[in-house]
């Protein structure tokens, strides 16, 4: 017998199944978010199944895990992002419900409410079959929490000089608990969780479902079943924040790691997260990519991820009493030095680092919370839009890379959409845009745009989806964010330094960079440069009026702000 998902044009229930002569089963779950059964059936039974026309497709019930990667010390979080702003303005994630699909929470001092009165974890359900403890056995899941929600409890007061909160350190917190005591779980498990925060919707105002989890893809985001999960919980109005992943150190497709992103983070609706370094400073000048954060374009779609960029290095959060991944790992600390005042270098009880684009998703998630607290009324596409517009991209280098010191690797890292996406996170700009535009935002959907390869000019093309927030069909296009009366201007999503590239090839030898350009002037999407006529600093970009395409560039030369950026020239904010 072998686990699969058998996704139905029309559910025929379990019952139904069990009883069928060509569903043989010994038990199953009902996936009724994406109109599907995890079971077992014999592998000699899966080509009859599949020629039942009532199915839709079948997959494998796949291992997902936990992305963390092996590293320590303590950097920055919440300063990067400007959260304390946001704090300092009233808005700290209350009322705002964030389901954490992980290894589960342990309650710890952080997650209480202010006071210590009461817990903030609202709802506990384990997902795990035969283990109903919603608690955490692996010490990843509540660590993620603490980047969301924590309130920083264990390092306030005359004692501290560094507090280690989560970005919304009032939001409650929803923990559906799908991986065991080796940061290990399924598909079906996962779906099924996040059928349940559907259904928990309303009972605990979930806005936001935390995934910092993932596996490689295996099939086209339309079949895959985590992503179809992933999309009826956007749908259902609730935004979905996932880890990219850590494999941006694999070299196997391309010498700098292009094409690693996993799932469910190649779905186009969701906000996909890579992870920063802060290099152990609250600013962000001289923060980089990390090397491992998985690069796009995704796997068979070529969807354009990451969507953004957060803290997700080296930083600390929570861990409680038998945390398995910090006894696991003792390397792993957090010393007292770091940030109390006796300054005694002994390790923290209460807070150890990991590093992964998991934790990034957990800075995010939690961003995310205080921007649905000051506008409940915003839908997940709108949140995901203004966040990738006011995302920060005013002083990312060209490259960057990092040395292996065992091996001797090089890994080289160039500041592109398909590594940096946006920009980084930004919640003080989304607030202040929210704010700005109120009743404008625009209506539709922010799915992740397709890069497509042209093997006639060797160059590739971003292509919208025709009925996206960005896309000139949408049916407001007078609103329309890249639309040709485009609200948000010329220089938009990705900015003006978004493809700078290398030789390297996805597609052949004509290099997904353009025609053999060591340099990458000449530009991810073809030799006519994508910046415009040959110039590092892009000075002549896409969004402008000299780009290749001429004054109507990608997203409209009637820009509500015109061509000197998104702001005007005396703007608060680079981009």
């Amino acid at each position: 017998m072998i686990p699969v998902i058998i996704q139905y044009k029309t559910v025929p229930g379990l019952p139904r199944l069990t009883k069928s002569p060509t569903h043989v089963t010994t038990s199953g779950t009902e996936l009724t978010a994406i109109n599907a059964i995890a079971t077992t059936v014999p592998a000699s039974s899966v080509a009859e199944i599949a020629a039942d026309p009532n199915v839709a497709y079948i997959s494998s019930d796949r291992h997902v895990g936990a992305r963390q990667v092996t590293v320590t010390a303590a950097e920055f979080t919440t300063e990067p992002i400007n959260a304390p702003w946001v704090w300092k303005v009233g808005f700290d994630g209350t009322g705002v419900g964030v389901a954490v699909i992980d290894s589960g929470i342990s309650l710890v001092d952080d997650l209480h409410g202010r006071g210590k009165v009461a817990s903030r974890i609202v709802y506990s359900e384990s997902f795990i079959p035969g283990d109903a403890d919603a608690t955490d056995h692996f010490g990843h899941g509540t660590h993620v929490a603490g980047l969301i929600a924590g309130n920083g409890n264990d390092s306030t007061g005359s004692k501290y000089f560094r507090t280690f909160s989560g970005a919304a350190p009032n939001a409650n917190l929803i923990n559906l608990r799908v991986l065991d005591e080796h940061g290990s779980g399924t598909d079906s498990s996962v779906i099924a969780a996040i059928g349940r925060a559907i259904e928990l919707k309303s009972a605990y105002n979930i806005r936001v479902i935390n995934l910092s989890l993932g596996r490689p893809i295996w099939e086209g985001y339309a079949l895959d079943p985590l992503c179809q999960a992933v999309e009826k919980a956007w749908k259902a109005g609730i935004m979905v924040v996932v880890a990219a992943g850590n494999d941006g150190r694999d070299l196997a497709l391309n010498p700098e790691g292009y094409g690693t992103i996993e799932s469910p983070g190649n779905d186009p609706y969701v906000l996909t997260v890579g992870a920063m370094r802060t290099v152990g400073t609250a600013g962000i000048n001289d923060d980089l990519i990390a090397s491992y954060s998985s690069k796009g374009p995704s796997f068979i779609d070529h969807i354009v991820k990451p969507d953004i960029v957060a803290p997700g290095n080296l930083v600390s959060s929570l861990k409680f009493s038998n945390d398995a991944l910090a006894i696991n790992n003792p390397s792993f600390v957090t010393l007292n030095s770091f940030y109390t005042v006796s300054g005694n270098g002994k390790s923290s009880v209460n807070y150890f680092p990991l590093s992964g684009t998991s934790m990034a998703t957990g800075v995010t998630s939690g961003a995310a919370a205080l921007l649905l607290q000051a506008d409940p009324l915003i839908t997940p596409d709108q949140l995901k839009a203004i966040m990738m517009k006011s995302s920060n991209r005013s002083y990312f280098p060209q490259t960057s890379s990092v040395t292996d010191p065992t091996t001797g690797t090089v890994f080289k890292a160039n500041y592109d959409v398909f590594t940096i996406g946006a920009g980084y996170l930004d919640v003080e700009a989304s607030l202040i845009n929210i704010a700005k535009f109120g009743l404008m935002l625009p209506k539709g959907t922010a799915m992740s745009p397709v890069a497509v390869f042209d093997s006639t000019t060797g160059g590739t093309n971003l292509v919208i989806d025709s009925t996206a927030l960005w896309g000139a069909a949408n049916s407001k296009a007078e609103t329309a964010l890249w639309g040709a009366t485009a609200l948000w201007g010329a220089s938009e999503i990705y900015g003006a330094n978004a493809f700078v590239g290398s030789q390297t090839a996805l597609w052949g030898a004509t290099a997904l960079w353009g025609a053999n350009d060591p340099q990458a002037y000449t530009a991810l999407w073809g030799a006519t440069a994508l910046w415009g006529a040959s110039t590092p600093a892009a000075a002549t970009a896409l969004w402008g009026a000299e780009d290749v395409n001429g004054s109507t560039a990608l997203w409209g030369a009637t820009a509500l702000w015109g061509a000197t950026a998104l702001w005007g020239a005396d703007a608060p904010f680079e981009f």
